[in-house]
């Protein structure tokens, strides 16, 4: 039996006004132009431009229009609100001196030929049939971005079966496979490291050098000695000597482990464009929005005008009415649109200000040693805003300074207590831990527990195991694997 219960809850939930402003305040400046074009597209009541300026005549007779016994009120839609044009126009600017025409709204595009229509072209100079071709384009394609095929051959054939009716078997392929391997760049088509180095080697313009012969044996009898930098086992196994060992490995390290990356066409080019820009004036640092976060809009005045035709109409015509109704919601949606964007181009500046003053220093000089601790919470805590909204701007947004662009991110950190009780930035850390890196002997590389001694020596108090951390984050390998002969 059902039965029917009151009950009473306590919940927050958030306005669709409150969603926007959400969802534009994480987009970055380069997606925030396609979000606007987006709500021009779905919502006529928005335009894009300067508001017009009126005559004070004209101004006149508009206010004329809509004399307090002209205003019509009723409980859906109150005319009083749509009437004055006070938020008719606004342009949203991120720096008083700039001017629309300082720079073009589009992005030019770099053009280019991908890699795998490069290896089509060359397919097509090879003296191949109909079959063969397919064959050749079905490796092709199976080519992946770095260059190489990790796709099992059978796999390979049982498509050409399936999808293009062709039967063939791995000989076939093998054969149409090395041709391509002879295309252009050198070590295309490979299914492994090993063979791409191999067909890098094997394609040297002087075959009987010394240096080449021995770098083939290194990759042909000893790879998994030479990937674990076990030189020693090397030279005992193929019987050579150090110089000829040394003159070997600097030809292997010089050969592209990833062919496929020289292509211009085979990555999307990618534009970092900043949302900030930081300019220093004798020391005074100031802050600007990016221009493209400036974007020219206004409510159509000709929607607002509509209200004029109702207000001299009859007010019982329910298509009109509906028509109004229409009217109303897109024109709510215009505003609310660039009160958004208003508030995003406010919450930016702030955060970023709350940064800046914080990391001054570092703004200052420039010296990654000069950032200090800094976590969300201590951004939040002086702009008055939650938690969530500085990860909003700090996930997606960075800064052009003289010294390059930064992710803001980037100047968030733990920190670290030295022995003297000062807290320093991990970044600090980072830092010199790379510098020790660097100038290290590498013939003689340090281990994880020299490093900790001498990053305690310092005055750094860290553990072995966070030395680890932070030498994977920066991607410096192991003692063994940066040793050098």
């Amino acid at each position: 039996m059902q039965k029917l219960n009151l009950s009473q809850i306590l919940s927050q939930k958030l306005s669709p006004q409150q969603i926007q402003f959400i969802k534009l305040l994480q987009v970055p400046t380069a997606e925030l132009e396609a979000r606007v074009e987006e709500e021009l597209e779905i919502n006529p009541a928005l335009e894009e431009g300067r508001e017009e300026e009126r005559t004070e005549s004209e101004d006149m007779d508009f206010e004329d229009n809509y004399d307090d016994d002209l205003r019509y009120d009723d409980k859906d839609i109150n005319l009083e609100d749509y009437l004055n044009d006070d938020y008719g126009g606004y342009k949203m600017q991120g720096d008083g001196n700039y001017s629309p025409d300082e720079e073009d709204r589009e992005i030019p595009i770099s053009s280019g030929i991908s890699l795998h229509e490069q290896l089509l072209t060359q397919l097509g100079f090879l003296k191949l049939d109909d079959r063969q071709k397919v064959i050749g384009k079905q490796l092709i394609g199976s080519i992946e971005s770095d260059g190489y095929i990790r796709r099992d051959l059978e796999a390979i054939i049982n498509d050409l079966a399936f999808s293009q009716n062709v039967e063939t078997d791995i000989d076939e392929v093998e054969e149409i496979l090395r041709k391509i391997q002879s295309f252009d760049p050198s070590g295309i088509a490979a299914r492994n490291l090993q063979e791409c180095l191999l067909i890098q080697l094997e394609r040297k313009e002087h075959p009987d050098d010394p240096s080449i012969r021995n770098a083939i044996r290194i990759i042909n009898d000893c790879f998994d000695e030479f990937t674990k930098k076990h030189y020693p086992k090397i030279q005992k196994k193929l019987d050579i000597g150090d110089e000829e060992i040394k003159e070997a490995v600097n030809l292997i390290t010089r050969l592209n482990p990833k062919p496929g990356g020289i292509s211009d066409g085979l990555v999307k080019t990618q534009y970092i464009i900043p949302d900030f820009i930081l300019s220093n004036t004798d020391g005074k640092l100031e802050i600007s929005l990016n221009s493209k976060n400036a974007p020219e809009l206004r409510v159509s005045r000709s929607y607002s005008e509509m209200f004029d035709a109702y207000d001299k109409s009859d007010k019982k015509d329910k298509k009109l009415k509906e028509t109004v109704t229409f009217v109303k919601q897109k024109l709510d949606a215009a505003k609310w649109f660039i009160d958004a964007i208003k508030q995003r181009q406010q919450t930016l500046l702030k955060t970023m200000q709350a940064i800046l003053d914080y990391q001054q220093e570092f703004f200052l000089e420039g010296d990654e040693t000069k950032l200090k601790p800094m976590i969300l919470k201590d951004i939040a805590e002086k702009i008055e805003m939650d938690i969530s909204t500085v990860s909003r701007v700090a996930n997606s947004k960075s800064i052009q300074t003289e010294f390059g662009i930064f992710p803001l991110k980037y100047f968030f950190s733990e920190g670290i207590t030295t022995e003297s009780g000062e807290d320093v930035s991990n970044k600090e850390v980072k830092s010199v831990l790379q510098s020790m890196v660097d100038q290290e002997n590498k013939k003689k590389p340090l281990s994880d527990d020299k490093l900790v001694k001498m990053l305690n020596d310092k005055g750094y108090n860290i553990a072995r195991r966070t030395v680890a951390k932070y030498r994977e984050q920066l991607q410096i390998p192991v003692a063994r694997l940066r040793k050098e002969l």
